[in-house]
């Protein structure tokens, strides 16, 4: 009942937040038109609001990502020595993700070059986002050397306060993998305690979002001001951008589904329908479950008790839309932003976009979307500040997260249980 009343407060959070958006392009584009009452001042005040929730947004980042990345790690570890089905699945889980992150890089930038982002457009999306031409100095900033020394921070506080994002992972990961090693008694408190921090973090980002109608209209506002509604297209393009990034992956995991799975593509593509159908009205995977373990069990011949580990598992480690969403919206700043991204800036990225993928909490993307991708725009030197504006259209993109997950999910179910589901008859035909 609780998680039903969250995922309807994002809704009509999400739908506020587009109405937002829209209500202060128009309200900048009237004020360019005839005049801002109180003139430059008011102008100014309207930024600072902006630029204030753009900071409490950020102030986030760094101690959730470190928090979600130890506590992430340990119940992978967790999940390892449960037995062999469970490191069966992991290892599936893996080879898929890192398989993702590739492509997402590369289907990313061909769209680009298929279909580029319009100068004046992006321009005009930029033209009143605060600080939108300051560009930080990333991991990746000096190409593969400078990238591979100073990939271990030397001084992780340092890296903190300097937002070397890319630093701050590695140090977690092995911070993370460390504590594994630690017996029970010790671990236990440990792991509880960045639980806590990581739930303490997002609780801020609730109330953060609370005030997002507020922050996106004045974001938008000062875009409105500066080039009136030209942005609306730029924004429709982006949508589409990550949109189809993210249908080509769901392309391929039926690809992968069926010589891996040992299923045929009919009844693989009959069967996921349902949970599918949930994916898409609940956008949470976490809410699909059920409807995943069912049909896993029911219409793809998977065994109970590889529906029953591999799923629940699948939920809580294996997003891989995560990865592709991610770097595609990263990409598409860094071409907003005119920023060259070359060899080391997309192994920058992709690590990154893994770790986050790992680490990112079950819930739908209007929660996770800023210090999910704010990371990853640190770790590759691509500004930030039009984040909050792409925000407020990610309910869009975000669908198509959902139901990307409960396909990989099922598909890895599939290819976890191994067996030839084509000896098996299969009750979805003729439906």
């Amino acid at each position: 009942m609780a998680a039903s009343r969250l995922r309807s407060a994002l809704m009509s959070l999400s739908l506020w937040v587009l109405v937002a958006l829209l209500a202060g392009l128009f309200a900048g584009a009237a004020a360019q038109a005839w005049g801002l009452p109180g003139g430059g001042g008011t102008a100014e005040l309207i930024g600072a609001i902006g630029t204030l929730w753009l900071n409490a947004l950020k102030m986030t980042i760094i101690p959730l990502v470190f928090s979600l990345l130890v506590t992430g790690i340990a119940s992978i570890a967790d999940a390892a020595a449960t037995g062999r089905r469970a490191l069966k699945a992991l290892m599936v889980f893996g080879v898929l993700l890192l398989a993702a992150t590739v492509y997402a890089i590369f289907a990313s930038e061909a769209l680009h070059l298929l279909w580029p982002i319009d100068p004046a457009g992006a321009a005009v999306l930029l033209a009143g986002a605060p600080d939108a031409a300051v560009v930080r100095e990333s991991a990746a900033g000096g190409g593969i050397a400078a990238f591979l020394a100073n990939l271990a921070p030397a001084n992780p506080v340092r890296a903190a306060v300097e937002d070397n994002i890319l630093g701050i992972v590695v140090f977690a990961i092995a911070f993370g993998f460390a504590v594994t090693r630690l017996g029970p008694a010790r671990r236990a408190p440990l792991v509880g305690f960045f639980e806590a921090v990581s739930e303490t973090m997002i609780t801020i980002v609730h109330w953060v979002l609370l005030a997002a109608p507020i922050g996106v209209f004045a974001l938008s506002m000062g875009v409105g001001l500066n080039a009136g509604l030209g942005a609306l297209g730029t924004l429709g393009h982006y949508v589409a951008m990550v949109v189809l990034a993210q249908l080509g992956l769901i392309l391929l995991i039926y690809a992968v589904a069926v010589p891996w799975g040992r299923i045929g593509l009919a009844r693989f593509a009959r069967g996921i329908i349902p949970a599918q159908v949930v994916a898409f009205s609940t956008q949470s995977s976490l809410a699909s479950l059920p409807a995943m373990v069912e049909q896993a069990r029911l219409a793809l011949g998977v065994s109970t008790p590889t529906a029953g580990l591999v799923l629940p598992l699948a939920v809580a480690v294996f997003r891989i839309t995560s990865p592709v969403a991610n770097l595609a919206v990263v990409i598409y700043v860094a071409h907003l932003h005119g920023v060259d991204l070359g060899p080391a800036a997309w192994i920058a990225g992709g690590l990154t976009a893994i770790a986050i993928s790992i680490g990112s909490v079950g819930l739908p993307g209007q929660i996770s979307f800023f210090v999910s991708i704010a990371p990853i725009c640190l770790a590759m030197g691509v500004p930030i500040q039009v984040l909050p504006l792409l925000l407020a259209v990610e309910v869009i993109p975000d669908i198509f997260r959902t139901i990307g997950n409960v396909t990989a999910d099922l598909a890895a179910a599939r290819i976890v249980e191994g067996r030839d589901a084509a000896a098996e008859p299969d009750p979805t035909a003729g439906i």
